[in-house]
């Protein structure tokens, strides 16, 4: 309930009383705004400032969800050390852990901030209290779900709970020009508990995720005030803590096995940034009257869709075939452009014969199993280019959408699948 002052004033038109609000803000047109310069925060993890939009923007209230154990605790508090030394003081408030856990994770990461403050504290009073002492220029909530406040007679973690701390969070943000972090817990679906307005409340939504039994991390922006959404960072899990990876497509492709049956190089796009990750898949005889499919890092729907493209139109029969599809370093690739990969990994399995080692792949496979445009053909190219590929297979539509071709590339347009296994077969 929020309280408005309600007065009886006499109309000027009417000469009638009537009833009218009075608010203290005051419409402005929009020539006469001036816009706010902002200056970010810039951080020496390059990744972690890219998916911000450049830096942390002071006055922000960001929002950070992820699987418990990917790492978020780990990586904020690298974040925070480094906040500390080069911009002042900062406040690193925990509900979770107890402030020697925090320092043991600390030295274990060997982190060093004389100006970085640690408390454990669950009360919105009392953090707003230790947020007036010590000035910070960023305060990290770890987490949401376990901060209350008194004024409401739930408990902590309730929908009604988050949303009012979350508001007087944003409030403090926006007031006193604080950058906020707020740690958020996720459902087994893998969405940010709590409720939606959550969301909608902050300026920017992360999602760091990840294979735990990987050690790369993925840190995807999916919401952003303050520069582009979709962009991605990612981050090696190592004993001293989260450390960047400045170019992961040379990681992913670093124990790649050359001439191996079954492997073909996909050229994907996370957001601005091109990568290249490599497609495993297997097909074998089964033993089951009804064939499996099973695919990790890539859609599920999107492989029955392949394996019956490679049915209908490369007369390749599958229905005696269990099918594994994999993609390398954990990833999760969604994107229809890593279609033409799938479908070549699949064939060079079932087929037993490798795949050219210098040659990539983009393209989106429709129902006629002809080959579609995809987006940003140039950037991913270049990056084929420059992590050493001779050949790249592309849908022919698209050849004549692209500039120059990268120096040492040869590009390969072909409009169907068919054509497209022919040349990526060896033999």
């Amino acid at each position: 309930m929020q309280e408005e002052v309600v007065v009886t004033e006499t109309a000027v038109s009417h000469k009638s009383p009537r009833s009218v609000s009075r608010f203290n803000s005051t419409p402005q047109r929009l020539n006469e705004i001036t816009s706010d310069q902002f200056a970010r925060m810039t951080l020496p993890i390059a990744e972690f400032s890219r998916v911000l939009g450049g830096g942390i923007v002071p006055g922000s209230l960001v929002l950070v969800g992820g699987d418990p154990g990917i790492g978020k605790s780990t990586l904020l508090l690298d974040v925070a050390a480094m906040i500390a030394n080069q911009y002042g003081p900062t406040l690193y408030v925990s509900g979770e852990e107890s402030a020697q856990q925090i320092k043991m994770r600390a030295e274990r990461m060997q982190v060093k901030a004389h100006d970085l403050y640690l408390v454990t504290e669950t009360n919105l009073t009392a953090i707003f209290g230790h947020i007036q002492n010590v000035a910070p220029v960023m305060v990290i909530i770890d987490s949401i779900q376990t901060t209350f406040t008194e004024e409401l007679n739930s408990s902590a973690g309730s929908v009604s709970q988050v949303r009012e701390c979350a508001s007087r969070l944003q409030e403090l943000a926006k007031g006193s020009g604080v950058a906020v972090f707020l740690v958020g817990h996720v459902t087994k679906e893998g969405a940010i508990a709590g409720p939606r307005v959550l969301e909608h409340i902050v300026d920017t939504v992360l999602y760091l995720g990840g294979d735990p039994f990987h050690r790369y991390r993925l840190l995807r922006g999916v919401k952003n005030r303050f520069g582009a959404t979709s962009e991605v960072g990612v981050f090696e899990m190592v004993a001293a803590g989260m450390k960047e990876v400045p170019n992961p497509s040379e990681a992913f492709l670093a124990e790649r096995q050359v001439n191996a049956p079954g492997s073909a190089i996909a050229v994907t796009v996370e957001g601005t940034r091109p990568l290249l990750v490599e497609i495993q898949a297997l097909g074998t005889a089964t033993t089951f009257s009804n064939p499996r499919r099973t695919a990790n890092g890539v859609d599920y729907n999107r492989l029955l869709l392949l394996t019956a493209v490679l049915t209908k139109r490369v007369n390749m029969p599958m229905h005696d075939k269990d099918v594994f599809v994999n993609v390398v370093g954990g990833l999760q690739v969604d994107e229809p452009a890593v279609d033409l990969a799938v479908a070549v990994s699949i064939a060079s399995s079932v087929k037993d014969k490798p795949v050219h080692a210098d040659m990539a792949f983009v393209g989106e496979i429709g129902l006629s199993g002809e080959l579609r445009a995809v987006s940003q053909l140039d950037t991913r190219l270049k990056e084929a280019a420059k992590l050493g590929f001779k050949r790249c297979i592309i849908p022919r539509p698209t050849r004549k959408q692209v500039g120059d071709f990268p120096n040492g590339l040869e590009v390969i347009g072909c409009r169907s699948l068919h054509e497209a296994i022919q040349h990526a077969l060896i033999g």
